[in-house]
């Protein structure tokens, strides 16, 4: 079975989508809350797949520096800041699964992304003999357990599986031998991945391409597939369902012919 490591942040108001609430309707507080849908939603379809569910939390001392960024005119944080990140993450999963039985959570270790994600794979696939590693990001609203048993399969005879996204950004990165992590996720993710696992030797699989959140433009995408899976009575992920439908999100034509983004509530 492939470990499929959720890179997680605490859903916290100004830490977590900052850019989707500066260029989208989405206040701070909703865009935190769209990303604990997407982060819910993650957790699910891992936990319902064939693969194992390791959520890897930032350390109180990895949130410090964005915990001061935030803090107010007296230097103190928001109360969110008082809470352990591993609590806090532990505690979402526990309202979201039937059991944590088979959950595991390990704190991220390094200091950029690239590193942490670097750490865990080579760690899991070096020290602990885990035959397949993935690592995600909870910014895919319409990643499903059928994706991710379905890259599982292609692990099976490729050493690299990437899920492309929007903008060259990567949703999915899997792994049965590691690759050099260095700067591995610079801009377009997708490609420098691609890169370095042909650097190693290694063969890479595609998924099928599917959105991240990360700007205005990016909810656009996600919220007019969801809505096409809503009118052709598909699956759709029900936590990020929920909140487009709570919040009344929709696409239609603007002024200038392009998609827009709207809001009825």
């Amino acid at each position: 079975m492939t470990v499929v490591a959720v890179l997680a942040e605490p859903p916290r108001e100004g830490h977590v989508l900052t850019r989707l609430a500066e260029t989208s309707p989405l206040s701070a507080a909703e865009a935190a809350d769209c990303y604990e849908a997407v982060l819910r939603d993650t957790m699910l379809a891992v936990h319902r797949s064939g693969g194992d569910l390791l959520v890897n939390y930032p350390t109180a001392d990895q949130l410090s520096a964005e915990a001061g960024d935030a803090s107010g005119d007296d230097g103190t944080a928001g109360d969110d800041a008082d809470l352990a990140p591993e609590a806090e993450l532990r505690a979402i999963a526990a309202d979201t699964l039937e059991s944590l039985d088979d959950v595991r959570f390990e704190p991220q270790v390094g200091s950029t992304f690239a590193a942490r994600a670097g750490n865990t794979v080579t760690h899991l696939l070096r020290e602990e003999g885990a035959r397949s590693v993935a690592v995600v990001r909870p910014t895919a609203p319409l990643l499903t357990r059928q994706i991710v048993d379905a890259a599982a399969m292609k692990l099976r005879t490729a050493e690299t599986v990437l899920g492309p996204s929007t903008g060259g950004r990567c949703y999915y990165a899997g792994f049965t031998d590691p690759i050099d992590f260095a700067d591995a996720f610079a801009t377009p993710a997708v490609t420098t991945l691609a890169e370095r696992s042909a650097d190693a030797g290694n063969e890479t699989e595609f998924l099928e391409a599917t959105p991240t959140l990360a700007t205005g433009d990016d909810l656009v995408d996600a919220v007019a597939t969801l809505r096409a899976r809503f009118a052709a009575e598909r699956v759709v992920p029900k936590h990020v369902a929920g909140l487009v439908h709570d919040l009344g999100l929709d696409v239609v034509e603007g002024d200038d012919g392009e998609p827009t983004l709207i809001r009825s509530r």
